[in-house]
């Protein structure tokens, strides 16, 4: 993957265990999940949304008048 053998992801896994406690564990694999599906929603729906273009605004037409200034 990364270049992470076994012994490297057990001392990774280890020491989250000791920052974040055993009972904070599960929380944060469930938010992460969350988040993993919700990044996955965003990337999927990202090129539908460019596929449909945006009408473009009519541009106002302004009427030719002789006098530049009222004044």
């Amino acid at each position: 993957m990364f270049g992470i053998g076994s012994q490297e992801l057990v001392v990774i896994l280890v020491i989250v265990l000791i920052l974040f406690g055993g009972s904070k564990l599960p929380d944060l694999a469930k938010s992460l999940g969350k988040s993993m599906k919700e990044f996955k929603k965003g990337i999927g729906a990202e090129p539908e949304a460019e596929q449909t273009p945006k009408p473009q605004p009519a541009a106002p037409t302004i009427p030719a008048s002789p006098q530049a200034c009222g004044y």
